[in-house]
């Protein structure tokens, strides 16, 4: 009932919505005649503010369609190298700009799992943009449950695993797999079964970043949730119905609302900071700081609903039983062992700041993969970075990516 109700929220908010986002125009738009009356600006700011607040978020574009390749022009093109009900993987192609491609060594093979945790995989549009001109980029393109139809089934924290293990066969074995916040659990896991069973595809690297591999290990706001909330609370509070209008009415969904209301619960000063500050920024004309406001938000507000047997799963397998650590997790009646890894390159990476996966919880993987020899095993904390900042902006793009992409090149032969 609480999203049908959400549901109707949405519709009585769209019209008023429209409605501020008109009336900003014709105090802002240089053609209109009220944008030169006094309080215009202030008028406009207000307005465009309340069309934000009230608007519906769609996923937004991946829009990267070009990149450089040996410092030339490429242009970059999607394609769906496989498709499954709840997940696509997305092949970015790039294709030299008005020339015929050089014969040249190929680029690494990435797989980057893009986390399912509330928003859409486009929250990594940064790390593409950074891998894509020295690297041949795969993306998990996770698809929002309220779109998937009751037909086509559950989806497990153990079907997630098996759609990487999928992912890795397809494009192994020279594949480097990248894994943000919340799929380091599943990527290990992957991995881990595919060595046990000798799979002659196993990637040539793994690198995780900000994953909750060992939540016991410095604790945050969001570990503290999952442990102070008993499972049944999350069950009965959290986990809704699809309303009629959507592909997968009827399928019971952790809704993207919920999450996001959580997201901002984290930190509501900091968010309302942002908007004030945004309002300024549209009074003063400081077009270039409110325009970087909407490229955050449009991606920020924008969410998906998580399948509910996965989200439960994560809460209780991942958070609350700590299964992976502890050594005693099965998938699909087979025990998960990161014990077996051993040709497999390890880079681990954190951020000082990072307030949802805090320090250690993805060093945590070396002592797991305890057969994975000195050599190839790497860590590096990134210092005054949060948890965005690993693979998103300035100190990603100038301090990590480099790391990674030679850490690949140095791992792409067998070992």
């Amino acid at each position: 009932m609480l999203y049908q109700l959400h549901e109707w929220q949405r519709a009585l908010l769209t019209p008023f919505a429209h409605f501020a986002d008109a009336t900003a125009q014709l105090f802002s738009n240089p053609y209109s005649p009220l944008a030169y009356t006094p309080m215009s600006r202030r008028l406009a700011a207000g307005y465009e503010l309340l069309y934000r607040l009230g608007k519906d978020y769609e996923k937004p574009a991946w829009g990267l369609t070009s990149t450089t390749m040996d410092g030339a022009d490429a242009v970059v093109t999607e394609e769906i190298a496989a498709a499954r009900p709840f997940c696509n993987l997305v092949h970015f192609v790039r294709t030299p700009a008005g020339r015929k491609p050089a014969r040249r060594k190929p680029d690494p093979t990435v797989l980057l799992v893009a986390p399912l945790s509330g928003h859409h995989a486009t929250l990594l549009r940064d790390t593409v943009r950074a891998l894509l001109p020295a690297h041949d980029v795969y993306v998990t393109d996770w698809i929002d449950a309220r779109m998937v139809p009751v037909s086509a089934g559950p989806f497990h924290l153990a079907d997630y695993v098996d759609y990487i293990r999928d992912f890795i066969r397809q494009l192994g074995p020279d594949v480097h797999v990248i894994s943000v916040c919340q799929p380091t659990v599943p990527v290990l896991a992957a991995v881990s079964l595919m060595a046990s069973e000798g799979d002659p595809k196993l990637p040539r690297s793994m690198v995780m970043m900000g994953g909750p591999i060992d939540p016991r290990k410095s604790p945050t706001q969001v570990n503290n949730l999952a442990t102070t909330k008993p499972y049944s609370w999350f069950e009965t509070n959290l986990i809704h119905r699809v309303p009629p209008r959507f592909p997968g009415a009827g399928r019971q969904v952790y809704p993207g609302f919920l999450q996001h209301a959580g997201f901002v619960s984290m930190n509501p000063d900091r968010h309302l900071k942002s908007h004030y500050d945004f309002y300024l920024d549209l009074v003063r004309g400081d077009e270039e700081d409110a325009e970087a406001h909407r490229r955050f938000y449009d991606e920020y507000n924008a969410v998906l609903d998580m399948p509910a047997e996965y989200y439960l799963d994560t809460i209780r397998i991942v958070f609350q039983e700590f299964q992976l650590p502890r050594g005693v997790w099965k998938v699909q009646g087979k025990l998960v062992k990161p014990a077996d890894i051993e040709s497999v390159a390890l880079f681990t990476i954190e951020g000082e700041l990072d307030d949802i996966s805090g320090s250690g919880q993805t060093r945590a993987a070396h002592d797991l993969c305890s057969g994975i020899p000195a050599e190839r095993k790497r860590h590096f904390t990134a210092p005054r970075c949060g948890h965005y900042g690993i693979f998103s902006g300035r100190r990603w793009r100038e301090m990590i990516c480099p790391q990674i992409a030679a850490f690949i090149r140095q791992h792409s032969h067998p070992a």
